[in-house]
């Protein structure tokens, strides 16, 4: 099948799952029909991750090399984000997160689409590069769907506080259930953070390297950051508004030593 198409179809199974779920929050459907269509929601959003997938593995992994640029790189974040809200909803009412994640997973498979691949690593790249690449994608994907939970959070609080929870905040999981689901994605992505950056200072050469440095130093700040937040967390019991500002803290410096650093160096520099 023609790779345009399977990015097509792709956008119109997220794009479609993201209205479903739209139209459940805020339309006053009768009680009975709410079943049928969280299981229509999770069908095209389990299509769209399927087709997803397929689109990933032709354009990263069916070369001789990881050919991952900076949109490839965009959507195989996307991926594994949209993947964990999935995996999630399965045991927790999560999946109306879909409503922001599935949108912005759609926008990542245009751009991919759109723009040709640069690819960074070549042909003869070897495996402990490759591991590391991973290893920071999926700890980076896990900690943007921690960040996007943290942001439901702020208007989830804003509203109780202030006892006008409307429907879309009704319909959000309860605060402890969004809270308690943060701070499990956030240690998974910690603790694959933590062995991204111990594979990159223990077989790449020179982490610190000029084209390196700004990563490297950003990526040990939001390493430290999300840390201290887990470390608070356990010890003090840190939750709420103080939880919210560390995670999306924490997330801006890690944005800005990932994608920051590769638009600079292979849109503005075309390196």
């Amino acid at each position: 099948m023609n790779t345009t198409v399977i990015s097509y179809s792709t956008l119109i199974a997220y794009i479609g799952s993201a209205f479903l779920i739209g139209w459940r929050l805020f339309a006053h459907l009768p009680d009975e029909l709410t079943p049928r269509l969280r299981g229509a929601t999770l069908g095209l959003a389990y299509a769209g991750l399927t087709l997803h997938t397929w689109i990933l593995y032709i354009s990263i992994f069916s070369h001789d090399s990881l050919s991952l640029g900076f949109f490839s790189a965009l959507s195989l974040a996307a991926w594994t984000v949209v993947a964990a809200l999935l995996f999630s909803s399965l045991s927790k009412p999560v999946e109306n997160l879909g409503l922001v994640i599935l949108p912005l997973a759609a926008v990542t498979v245009a751009l991919n689409m759109a723009f040709p691949r640069v690819s960074f690593m070549g042909e003869h790249a070897s495996w402990v590069l490759k591991l590391h690449v991973l290893l920071s994608m999926l700890a980076y994907s896990l900690l943007t769907l921690a960040s996007v939970q943290a942001l439901l959070l702020a208007v989830q609080d804003y509203h109780l506080r202030r006892r006008r929870p409307g429907g879309f905040v009704r319909a959000l999981p309860p605060l402890l259930t969004m809270e308690s689901l943060m701070f499990e994605m956030i240690g998974i992505g910690f603790v694959l953070l933590t062995l991204a950056l111990l594979s990159g200072f223990a077989f790449l050469e020179d982490m610190f390297a000029q084209h390196l440095v700004h990563k490297t130093v950003l990526s040990v700040l939001a390493w430290l950051v999300f840390g201290g937040l887990l470390l608070g967390r356990r010890l003090w019991g840190w939750r709420g508004r103080q939880a919210i500002s560390w995670t999306l803290s924490g997330f801006a410096i890690l944005i800005l030593a990932y994608f920051g650093s590769k638009f600079v160096l292979e849109l503005i520099l075309q390196r």
